[in-house]
């Protein structure tokens, strides 16, 4: 088990998100720890790849791939 103190307004979302579709607030916050690690599970493989690979002064830091397609990450989300 594992207990997470979250702010008053994201858990307010939750309860809400968890209401409108009919789901526990548990199911809510597994499904989306669920997506999350495996969206960070993928850009840290990228990460190595992408570092094992090529020449060095081609490399973009993960850093600044995220700030370059953060638009596309929370659409994705959304």
């Amino acid at each position: 088990m594992l207990a997470v103190k979250l702010p008053e307004d994201l858990e307010r979302r939750l309860e809400l998100l968890a209401k409108r579709t009919g789901q526990s607030t548990s199911a809510v916050v597994e499904a989306a720890v669920i997506e999350h690690i495996h969206d960070l599970e993928d850009a840290y493989l990228a990460q190595q790849r992408h570092h094992s690979e090529g020449d060095p002064a081609q490399r973009i830091p993960l850093s600044e791939l995220l700030s370059r397609y953060a638009d596309d990450l929370k659409s994705a989300q959304n």
